[in-house]
Parts: C-alpha cells; sequence; structure tokens
C-alpha cells in the first residue's frame, strides 16, 4: 500500500520560504490570541465541582442547564460524556462558603425534576490544586523542549536540533491558538493531548533527519537542498501513513467518543495535521536557513573518507 505515486517527486524545499512564512504568520496570530484572550481553562486549572449524573431514559443538556440557572447555577457547564444518559456538570468555585457542599445542591436541583437521577460521584478541586497543576504541565512542556534540544544537538547536529525544536514549538503554540481563539476548553487531557503531538511530531522529524544522514553519504555529489528534498520524497509514503492511520482513530474518538474528550481529540487532530506538516517543512527549512552543511551531517571518521575521496 503506498499513499503516494512512486514515480513522482516533490520539491519541498522549493517552497520553504512562502511556507516559514506562513508559519511564521500562524504563530504570531496565535501568540496574540494568547496574550490578548487567553485560555479558556477547565476545571482541572482554575478550581470547581464536577458533577456526574446518570439517568434511566437519554437527557437532554439544555434542559439541566436552564434548570440549574433558574436555581443560581448560571455559570454550570452540562455535557454529555459515555452516553446520552450521562451528564457531567462543572461548577467554577463560588465566592465564600463550602464549596464541597455544591455538589450535593446540584445534584438535589436536578433530582427534584428527574428523580430516576443517580449520583455517579461529586468532586473538588480546589483554586490551589489548579494553579499547580497549570504549573506543572507548564514545565512539562519545558523539559520536554529541552530535553529533545539536547537529544537531537547531540544525535544530528545544533542546525536540525534548532530546527527540530522550532518545528515543536510551532506545533504547540499553533494548537493552543486554536483553543485561544475558538475559546474551547483546556483541561488536563487537552494538556496530555499536546504533549503527544510533541511524540509524535518529533519521531517524524527524526525520522527524516535520520534519512538525511543515511543520504549525505550514499548522494555526496548532491546539493544539501536535493539530499533534503530526496530524503523526505523516501519517506514521505511512511510519514503520510502513519498519520492517516492515526488520524482514523482520532477522528473516530472525536465523532463518537463524547463531550469529555473533546478538548482531548480536537488538540490531537489539529496537533497532527500541524505536526506532520512542520516535520516535513518546517525542521529541515530552519536548519537549511541556518547554513547546515553536509559535513555538519557526517560522522568524523565517514568525512575523512568523503574528503578522502573527493580529492584529485
Amino acid at each position: 500500500m503506498s499513499a503516494v505515486h512512486p514515480d513522482i517527486r516533490y520539491p519541498f524545499m522549493s517552497l520553504r520560504g512562502p511556507l516559514l512564512i506562513a508559519s511564521a504568520t500562524l504563530v504570531l496570530i496565535s501568540l496574540l490570541s494568547l496574550v490578548f484572550k487567553g485560555l479558556n481553562f477547565g476545571l482541572d486549572f482554575t478550581g470547581g465541582t464536577l458533577v456526574e449524573v446518570t439517568f434511566d431514559q437519554p437527557i437532554d443538556p439544555e434542559g439541566v442547564r436552564v434548570r440549574l440557572a433558574a436555581s443560581d447555577y448560571e455559570e454550570a457547564v452540562v455535557q454529555h460524556f459515555g452516553t446520552d444518559r450521562e451528564l457531567a456538570i462543572r461548577v467554577p468555585t463560588r465566592g465564600e462558603g463550602d464549596q464541597r457542599k455544591v455538589g450535593d445542591e446540584v445534584f438535589k436541583v436536578i433530582k427534584q425534576e428527574h428523580p430516576d437521577a443517580l449520583l455517579r460521584q461529586s468532586s473538588f478541586v480546589g483554586a490551589a490544586v489548579g494553579d499547580e497543576l497549570a504549573e506543572d504541565g507548564g514545565l512539562a512542556l519545558f523539559a520536554s523542549l529541552i530535553v529533545i534540544l539536547i537529544y537531537v544537538m547531540f544525535r544530528f547536529t545544533r542546525q536540525f536540533a534548532v530546527g527540530a525544536v522550532l518545528a515543536l514549538f510551532h506545533d504547540v503554540i499553533i494548537v493552543l491558538g486554536a483553543f485561544s481563539l475558538f475559546g474551547w476548553t483546556f483541561d488536563l487531557p487537552t494538556l496530555a493531548a499536546i504533549l503527544a503531538v510533541i511524540g509524535y511530531s518529533i519521531n517524524d522529524t527524526i525520522v527524516i533527519a535520520d534519512r538525511i544522514r543515511e543520504n549525505i553519504i550514499g548522494l555526496r555529489r548532491m546539493e544539501i537542498i536535493d539530499v533534503i528534498d530526496v530524503s523526505t520524497n523516501q519517506v514521505l509514503d511512511r510519514t503520510l501513513l502513519t498519520s492517516g492511520t492515526t488520524m482514523i482513530s482520532v477522528l473516530a474518538l472525536l465523532f463518537f467518543g463524547g463531550d469529555m474528550v473533546r478538548g482531548f481529540s480536537v488538540a490531537l487532530t489539529i496537533g497532527i495535521v500541524v505536526g506532520t506538516y512542520s516535520s516535513i517543512y518546517v525542521a529541515a527549512a530552519i536548519a537549511v536557513a541556518m547554513k547546515i552543511r553536509r559535513e555538519d551531517l557526517l560522522p568524523p571518521e565517514k568525512e575523512a573518507e568523503v574528503l578522502e575521496e573527493e580529492r584529485p
């Protein structure tokens, strides 16, 4: 099975200028949205109460939301999870008082109109815990980028290390920017999806970089840009098939997984598309912009052999 015609060769690097400008524009828009609009953090980060309720019959979330709003819970978010007979109600932290009683009060309001309702669970996340989760999540993202920078620098070269990390930064910022622009809820599952996107994207980038390093020796008469094009085309089939099969699973989760995992599946969907693009274009294009040379990718012993063979 092949995702691309074996005889077609795409000149990827010839488009690196316009596409890097397009990428920089998307990153800038995302950063501006994050700075001026921010993220719509979920209860995992802001603190609040989560109530999960099951019913004997399918239930309309909007009807429950209206009933809660009439009982002074206008800010409650009501969503299906699992099946259409299960609801998750999220209530942000409310001023003073015992926040742990909010779950019981919300369930009583629902029980009055729906006697068949059963409380599945009620949990409270304090604001301090939410702040700690946000801080730990940010540290996890930062640490992953630093470790990847060091790893790629030792395995390949500093040009590819910088290109790989900037490509990952590009992926993360665009996913975060999409959540900011559209006001989607950002919670712990979404953060987990972004960390998964980082791993997914760097894997593709390393596969391409490894093929470039292999071809540097065999295609020694070619310019470095041509070697990058040939190498990218050689692994393009693998890249597209991996992305495509993963996307099938993620789209199934997006359309059939329910509201509880929607943020996770949306982040993965955007991340896979952007990550595949950045591994093909952004990382290598940045390495080219940083004047990467053939010698930078050759091990010392191979470099000596190549120089000896090229000597007249």
